[in-house]
């Protein structure tokens, strides 16, 4: 059973991995604590399944959802950074806003997707559809990295990058932060809104709580792949290969805990609890096993008698 769940598994790691590396774009390049992405996932999601429903193609149900994903985005960034609201809480009101506005346009609390009498980019209503669909989710991640590879390469990308890194050196450098910050929520919850779109057409349908705990599956699978490749190379492709990767692991241990029987309803308090400690890994790291060497001993010589420091040469070669 748990390897037949496998393919879905991979094909959901993937959809959501294009969600982390929105997360990845506002958390690690932006330093935004971004918490619009519980809302706008379902955003692009409900966009997606109502154009559909109404007979428009899917490749233009989904762009009109990444674009919705975009506005999403601005209207965070706006109250970040034209009325002065701290980072955290605009992304709650946004998410808080985006609420209605997703029951507004679904009209219910859920939609179908005919994913049978329509054509949709991915299924999973057989094997065969679901194969199809992980090359298809392989190309898109390709696609989107190799794009934010370059973009992150051009000036633009460039002075985003420097606003996460240091704010106010860039300002002195005469980079317009504000607008920086606007355009990487943008394009972050831009992806995030595709993903929304790709999994309503996977799953079938969109739902208003489709989004709940999105952030907390992103902030895993960012952790993940960092662990993964930060041994590898800094690279920043890489890097988003690595969250990638961190999502897909994350969906197939969800899937070997559900092989597990173990309850379900446990699953998210898990996966908030392993990021709360990879979270803390670091701090705990520099202020409690920061004076801790391992495999380090001090080296003695004749001079110290075994039990002082050793003297140390000068420039000129004589000891002081």
């Amino acid at each position: 059973m748990f390897w037949s769940a496998l393919p879905g598994a991979v094909s959901l790691g993937l959809i959501w991995g294009i969600m982390a590396i929105g997360v990845f774009i506002t958390y690690k390049v932006l330093d935004f604590a971004d918490l619009t992405v519980d809302g706008s996932i379902c955003t692009g999601g409900a966009v997606c399944a109502v154009l559909m429903a109404a007979g428009v193609n899917a490749w233009l149900a989904v762009l009109v959802a990444v674009v919705a994903g975009a506005l999403a985005g601005l209207v965070t960034g706006i109250f970040h950074t034209l009325m002065g609201i701290p980072a955290i809480l605009s992304g709650i009101l946004t998410q808080l806003i985006l609420w209605s506005v997703n029951l507004k346009i679904m009209g219910q609390a859920n939609t179908a997707v005919d994913t049978r009498g329509q054509y949709v980019i991915i299924s999973a209503t057989s094997m065969e559809n679901t194969a199809w669909s992980i090359l298809t989710l392989f190309a898109f991640v390709a696609v989107i990295i190799g794009l934010l590879y370059w973009f992150f390469g051009t000036e633009t990308g460039c002075g985003i990058r420097a606003t996460g890194n240091n704010p106010n050196m860039s300002r002195a450098q005469g980079i317009n932060v504000s607008l920086n910050k606007i355009i990487g929520l943008m394009l972050s919850n831009a992806l995030v809104a595709l993903a929304g779109a790709l999994l309503v057409q996977y799953q079938g349908f969109a739902d208003i709580n489709m989004g709940r705990g999105a952030i907390v599956i992103g902030l895993a699978a960012v952790i993940i792949g960092e662990a993964i490749v930060t041994r590898i190379s800094r690279n920043f492709a890489v890097q988003l290969v690595g969250v990638v990767l961190g999502s897909i692991i994350y969906y197939v241990v969800y899937q070997f805990v559900v092989w597990l029987n173990i309850d379900t309803e446990y699953l998210k308090m898990f996966a908030a609890i392993v990021v709360a400690i990879f979270l803390a890994i670091p701090y705990l790291k520099t202020t409690y096993f920061s004076n801790i060497k391992f495999g380090k001993k001090k080296k003695r010589t004749k001079h110290d008698g075994g039990g002082g420091v050793a003297e140390m040469p000068a420039e000129g070669g004589e000891n002081v």
